[in-house]
């Protein structure tokens, strides 16, 4: 069930955080855009300044009643200040304004020019974020232990956490009257706990290598080249 829910948490956190953070990084990078440096501080300021654990707990909690659901592991983790900057550095350096003018002229949407247009040209941009999103979410296991209380909406992450959590704590309290043999009947095995973190550490080893190529020109968006 963990395995499920990490695949599902995964697929759609990525899709969702490429869709978001790429059209974001597109508006921003449009220099004709009237709210460009206005939006450009909004995007920035949060990589200085962090509202809190509190504040977002409350405001995912109480405010969009996130506690215990998928939609919980998914959107706190969509959007990152950090990505919008390398789509909006990339989309300006790479895209020319001729050709979204070319586009213009042609009587094309923004919508049409974003999707048919420079996305196909940006796929180095695409597997870079893709890659940060699959490992953020793949890896967290944050979300599950502070939105997550229903077992069966644990990650493998949140699974695992959980158990050495539950194994740290039974080892430092042995006057709770647990015996030995009931410690170890109500703990996975040590070969099971390293089962749990090869089964989390094979499918981004993986998947890493398809798209080793375009990382790699994706992380020297902006170098200097001489």
């Amino acid at each position: 069930t963990a395995f499920g829910v990490s695949i599902v948490v995964t697929l759609v956190g990525t899709i969702i955080g490429l869709v978001l953070t790429t059209t974001m990084g597109y508006v921003l990078s449009r220099r004709t855009f009237k709210l460009n440096g206005f939006l450009s501080w909004v995007v920035f300021i949060p990589m200085v300044f962090n509202g809190g654990m509190i504040s977002s707990y409350v405001v995912n909690t109480n405010m969009l009643g996130l506690k215990d659901s998928v939609w919980a592991l998914i959107l706190p983790l969509a959007v990152t200040s950090f990505n919008v900057i390398i789509c909006k550095t990339f989309f300006r350096t790479t895209i020319p304004d001729s050709i979204v003018e070319s586009g213009k002229i042609d009587g094309a949407t923004q919508l049409s020019i974003f999707t048919k247009i420079v996305l196909p040209i940006s796929k180095p941009v695409l597997a870079t974020i893709g890659l940060f999103l699959c490992f953020g979410y793949w890896n967290d296991w944050f979300l599950s232990s502070l939105y997550i209380s229903n077992e069966k909406l644990y990650t493998l992450q949140g699974l695992l956490n959980s158990i050495q959590n539950n194994i740290q704590f039974m080892a430092n309290n042995p006057d709770l009257g647990v015996s030995l043999q009931q410690y170890r009947n109500s703990m996975p095995t040590e070969g099971v706990r390293m089962a749990i973190a090869i089964v989390i550490v094979v499918p981004i080893a993986c998947a890493y290598p398809f798209f080793q190529r375009y990382f790699i020109s994706g992380l020297t968006i902006g170098a200097v080249k001489g």
